[in-house]
């Protein structure tokens, strides 16, 4: 979809050399790949008027936010400040959020703390519940989210080209960070137990 935009001119990719997704599409196009954890001030192209992330589990240092002429923009699958971190869709499966969504932002120092550009929403179904909360996430994920973050990203890129900045700062006070779930020991029912006070007390 984005590829699709004829203001849009990719320079490069960051992701695994075997990713059997990106990587084979940027080679079909003759797009330069950077192996995934390389990429950096060095690494990256010059002449980059604006970094794009999704989803991704990489952190983007100084040398290389600052790189591109406009910045850096990323895309998390919830409705940031809420659920920072690599596993939110997960924990709004296990939080039984009612409604969770997308956030295109841009980029800072913190890990998914940057202002807001724009923010979709969804009802998770009830059902998804009762599934395993791995499973449920990544279904959210293929039918909904991932629909989602090219729509906000496009529309992103759209309104750049146009002129149009939009940066609004997360409210703090709502914010909350939980750990990746793929970690071993990481279900701590405390973290569910304070999610519930939280909501009894409001």
């Amino acid at each position: 979809m984005i590829s699709q935009l004829d203001f849009v001119e990719i320079v490069g990719v960051c992701a695994p050399l075997d990713d059997k997704y990106i990587t084979k599409s940027a080679h079909r196009f003759n797009v330069p790949v950077i192996a995934a954890g390389t990429l950096n001030g060095d690494t990256m192209p010059d002449n980059v008027d604006i970094g794009i992330t999704a989803h991704s589990f990489d952190y983007i240092g100084r040398k290389t936010r600052y790189k591109p002429k406009i910045g850096w923009i990323g895309y998390h699958p919830s409705l940031l400040p809420r659920h920072r971190g690599r596993s939110a869709i997960e924990w709004a499966v296990r939080m039984k959020d009612p409604i969770t969504g997308g956030t295109v932002f841009w980029l800072n120092s913190g890990i998914d703390r940057g202002d807001v550009a724009y923010q979709d929403w969804i009802f998770i179904d009830p059902t998804l519940y009762a599934m395993e909360p791995k499973k449920a996430a990544k279904r959210l994920w293929e039918y909904e989210l991932q629909a989602m973050g090219l729509r906000l990203l496009k529309q992103a890129l759209t309104d750049i080209h146009a002129g149009i900045i939009i940066k609004k700062p997360q409210v703090k006070e709502y914010s909350t960070f939980e750990p990746n779930a793929d970690v071993k020991d990481v279900y701590k029912p405390d973290l569910l137990m304070l999610e519930q006070f939280a909501s009894t007390s409001s």
